[in-house]
């Protein structure tokens, strides 16, 4: 016989249990709220598996060795963007991987392409869990507000720049806010990562690219990268074109002041990057060639510009994160550009792969039949080219009420899709303006207007409320409402109007120009407010594409072949 007081204990351990029980189930189940399987499989036929291959015999056997080291160090560049995005994603990247369901995978899978839960396509929805993305990312405390940083700078002017660097993170201490660098918070992984620097620069025969790779090395430890990116502009003579550290400040959208981490492995086409390096000594002409009074121009700025044209191997972090980018244009530190300008790398095997699966397929269905024939990988490519070119140009360091600043402390978090809008008009214009000096043919010029409308479509798919999304809805939007682009109801396609296309264009560069070399905020949020979003023509547009895949997934041969 069981004694009674067991009988109650064992009631009340059992009613335990399953209250517990209940509860994690409920949790669980909170928890995996969010898409359904539906939902997430049609999200990832958005994403097209595309090999990323490169040429083999280019590397000889010890560059082939700096490349595996540089592998190690991309992926822990992952790890560090994916914590930078999101403070739970750790967690959830582990309660994901024990979920062994099909929609536990799938889930996954899209979890890694999105670098955590929140949909980047679709203005950062969850699709696992209920969780609103905060729009600092995890570089701020998640219910800090900009009122309360801006006023803990304000009656704390010794840390502001502490504050405002892009390699800090901002944690609470003691009810303060403080900024803690990244070389300290990181600083485990970072010394994995600097190690891995430094056995590749072990293989390294070209002394600047050992240069280089230890400088970094070294930066990871000490916060400060001036030294480093320095060492970057001047690499010579190299097959091995690699950048890795902390750049973009597109994933703080509270200030744009913060740096993702990320990294691409790239080798130089030799062949391709000769044919495009003239194109580096027309900077200073461009820059006089901007349709605003010559106060505002930058001709202080460095003009070793190299352009590169590369094959890649393997990119990392904040690059990889959604949709995946097709060309770069660094270093972003004002100090370096204004000593060395900045390089512009082409990633022709991406720009490839996103032209045919994704540029040719919508080009068919929203341009006007008689325009389609204008579409063409060379102006694509050429538009990448000039689009990056574009960066290192216009309004840098600038004067506002007497005070020396740059341009993206001023705006703010608008400064992101502004620049992003600036490099796209200034690239159509450089364009038209390398027709001018005999670069290209005079047949070239439809094709620049034509292809780059097409590309509207691929862009603003990737979502409005990211820079490049919102940058081209902006272009797109008022030169619709200008007239130099032209609907057709009936068809549900857009043309361009060559008559008008030139002017209008003009016009809105020199708007989006005078934004930035005033520094005016206001005048940057009106514009993104006006025209950056998706207006009605663009979403009848946009819909005709819903069965078409929005961008690649890159599968990279090494990623294989190292076995990660």
């Amino acid at each position: 016989m069981i004694p009674a007081m067991w009988c109650k204990n064992l009631g009340l351990v059992m009613l335990a249990t399953l209250i517990i029980t209940n509860v994690f189930l409920r949790c669980e189940t909170s928890q995996r709220a969010g898409y359904s399987m539906q939902q997430i499989e049609n999200r990832l036929t958005d994403f097209v598996e595309t090999p990323i291959t490169y040429d083999h015999s280019l590397p000889d056997t010890r560059q082939t060795r700096v490349i595996e080291n540089l592998y190690r160090a991309a992926v822990i560049m992952d790890s560090l963007f994916l914590e930078q995005v999101y403070s739970k994603n750790p967690q959830i990247k582990a309660e994901l991987e024990a979920w062994d369901t099909e929609k536990g995978r799938a889930t996954l899978t899209l979890f890694n392409i999105m670098f955590g839960p929140f949909d980047r396509l679709e203005h950062n929805q969850p699709f696992y869990g209920n969780a609103t993305k905060p729009p600092g990312a995890n570089y701020y405390p998640e219910d800090m507000t900009t009122d309360e940083f801006n006023q803990w700078i304000e009656s704390h002017p010794d840390v502001r720049e502490m504050c405002t660097s892009e390699y800090t993170m901002i944690r609470r201490e003691n009810g303060d806010l403080a900024a803690i660098p990244y070389s300290e918070y990181f600083h485990e992984r970072l010394s994995e990562a600097a190690d891995y620097l430094r056995q590749a620069a072990q293989y390294a025969d070209n002394p600047s690219l050992r240069r280089y790779l230890q400088a970094r090395a070294d930066a990871f430890l000490s916060n400060d990268y001036y030294a480093s990116d320095m060492a970057w502009m001047e690499l010579e003579d190299h097959l091995i074109e690699v950048v890795i550290g902390p750049y973009e400040v597109y994933e703080d959208q509270l200030f744009n002041y913060k740096a993702a981490f990320e990294c691409f492995i790239t080798l130089r086409d030799p062949q391709e990057s000769e044919k495009v390096e003239r194109f580096a000594s027309y900077l200073i002409d461009m820059e006089r060639n901007l349709p605003i009074p010559d106060q505002y121009k930058n001709f202080d700025r460095g003009l070793d510009s190299p352009i590169v044209v590369a094959q890649e191997v393997f990119s990392a972090g904040d690059t990889k994160a959604g949709v995946q980018t097709l060309a770069f244009n660094l270093p972003n530190d004002e100090r370096v550009r204004q000593a060395k300008g900045s390089k512009k790398v082409l990633l022709k095997n991406v720009n490839e792969a996103k032209f045919s699966q994704l540029l040719r397929p919508i080009a068919s269905r929203v341009l006007a039949p008689e325009q389609q024939s204008f579409v063409s990988f060379d102006a694509f490519f050429n538009h990448v080219l000039m689009h990056e070119m574009s960066h290192g140009i216009g309004p840098g360091y600038i004067v506002v009420d007497g005070r020396k600043t740059e341009v993206r402390e001023e705006l703010r978090e608008t400064y992101s899709t502004i620049e992003e809008c600036k490099a796209d008009v200034l690239g159509m214009y450089n364009n038209i303006f390398m027709i001018e000096q005999g670069e290209f043919s005079q047949e070239f010029e439809n094709q620049v207007w034509s292809t780059f409308l097409a590309g509207t479509f691929r862009s603003v798919r990737f979502g409005v409320n990211e820079a490049h999304g919102a940058g081209n809805a902006i272009i797109f939007n008022y030169l619709l409402e200008k007239g130099a682009y032209r609907y057709n109801a009936d068809q549900q396609t857009v043309e361009v109007n060559f008559d008008t296309i030139y002017d209008e264009l003009e016009s809105l560069i020199h708007k989006i120009l005078m934004i930035q070399a005033t520094g005016d905020y206001q005048g940057a949020a009106e514009l993104i407010e006006q025209y950056g979003a998706m207006s009605p023509t663009m979403e009848s547009l946009v819909e005709k594409l819903d069965d078409l895949p929005v961008d690649i997934k890159p599968v990279y041969e090494i990623h294989e072949r190292m076995g990660e």
